[in-house]
């Protein structure tokens, strides 16, 4: 997991490919052109969405994760507090493709805010959607990129 600024984010260069351009793109200009129909920048290895949602309380949220992708999250409106969890221990409810979803305890837990973006790997299951204290509506771009090409 990296929990990083905008303002940093070349810091994070030579980890991946393509989550280099990932970090090409953490601009005003770019983001302006995400919206809510996936955005295919390099096919299935790389593409990006804006989500639009009411954030919830806890109870309503679950964790997933990945085993081919990484996800980057960059808050745009609004905040949401985010849970990371070791998938190894959580208890796996529900797989499609290469959508994962656990109920369990967090380990870590932190709030995204606008100006900041988080890194998820595979190992790192994340609990989103969380309100920080009322819910609210929050806009927010993901990153897909694929690192694991089984």
């Amino acid at each position: 997991m990296i929990l990083g600024k905008l303002s940093q984010a070349w810091a994070y260069r030579g980890i991946h490919p393509r989550l280099d351009q990932v970090l090409d793109r953490l601009n005003d200009d770019f983001l302006s052109t995400v919206g809510p129909k996936a955005m295919q920048l390099e096919g299935d290895a790389l593409y990006v969405t804006r989500f639009t949602y009411e954030t919830l309380p806890l109870e309503e949220t679950f964790f997933e994760a990945h085993k081919r992708y990484l996800d980057v999250h960059l808050m745009v409106q609004g905040e949401e507090r985010v849970e990371i969890a070791s998938p190894e221990g959580l208890t796996l409810f529900e797989q499609r493709d290469d959508f994962y979803a656990y109920r369990g305890e967090a380990e870590q837990s932190l709030i995204l805010r606008p100006g900041s973006f988080l890194v998820v790997f595979p190992e790192d299951a994340h609990r989103i959607k969380i309100a920080v204290k009322e819910p609210e509506t929050v806009s927010k771009v993901v990153f897909k990129v694929l690192v694991y090409d089984e």
